[in-house]
């Protein structure tokens, strides 16, 4: 599978720090966004740890399919998912004792999503409310689930779309590294086409454009390369208030 790929970082309009952090290792095929949490430069310093320690794992297991996990292994979904949720995991734990060592780090945790490329094929895992869409055939297709109080309100209908966007517990998700011994590392196995447009994003993006503005951007630039593309993306999002830092990654399968 041939792609080609683009990831941009803005620390918005209302922020003075950039605490996302996003990794794009094209050997490995991965591409990640990690949004922290946290303040006083806290946040940035759980990003970091997150995207250095997933990078970290993948290279070193990328050779060893005999890889011993020390944990049980998920028969229903691929290796690379597997090894995904591993990185991840450990991650967690890194942040996790980071927070006991350092007193300035207390409280801080950060989101992630990531995508790992294999033939034709891509596997996902997140954790958090940073998210990844597919867009086919000018279609937006969410692929994540939010890990937030509004989104498990909006999924057991105690909250309508409308409501949910505004409402005031939207930014308190309920997963996160950094915040616990367990978390919730959701996988997902994506088969790829020909055109089809990958987007990683941290929240930034999304919490100021509909799903429907998003991909009305995208459909307008679908021409355009992937650079500018991206620009147009963060551009828009801080046209309408740019209230978070915002990160976008794109990956297009040619």
């Amino acid at each position: 599978m041939h792609y080609e790929s683009f990831v941009a970082t803005d620390v918005g309009m209302k922020r003075k720090a950039n605490e996302d952090n996003f990794c794009t290792n094209q050997e490995l095929g991965l591409f990640l966004v990690a949004d922290g949490m946290g303040g006083h430069a806290a946040g940035e310093v759980a990003s970091r740890i997150a995207v250095e320690e997933i990078e970290r794992i993948l290279l070193m297991t990328r050779e060893d399919d005999d890889w011993t996990w020390p944990e049980s292994f998920d028969k229903d979904v691929s290796l690379v998912a597997n090894k995904l949720r591993y990185a991840i995991t450990l991650a967690n734990e890194k942040i996790r004792l980071t927070t006991m060592e350092r007193v300035e780090c207390r409280g801080m945790g950060t989101t992630v999503v990531a995508a790992m490329m294999l033939d034709d094929s891509c596997s996902i895992a997140h954790v958090g409310d940073s998210r990844a869409y597919l867009i086919r055939e000018n279609k937006l297709l969410p692929i994540t689930s939010d890990h937030s109080w509004v989104n498990e309100q909006l999924k057991q209908g105690f909250l309508t779309a409308e409501n949910a966007r505004n409402h005031p517990f939207r930014n308190v998700i309920t997963q996160a590294l950094g915040s616990g011994t367990e978390i919730q590392v959701d996988l997902m196995e994506l088969p790829l086409k020909k055109d089809d447009l990958l987007l990683l994003c941290s929240d930034g993006l999304n919490s100021m454009l509909t799903d429907h503005e998003i991909l009305s951007v995208i459909v307008e630039g679908e021409r355009l390369p992937l650079d500018i593309l991206t620009g147009n993306l963060i551009e828009a999002a801080n046209f309408k208030g740019g209230d978070d830092n915002i990160t976008v990654s794109l990956v297009r399968i040619l």
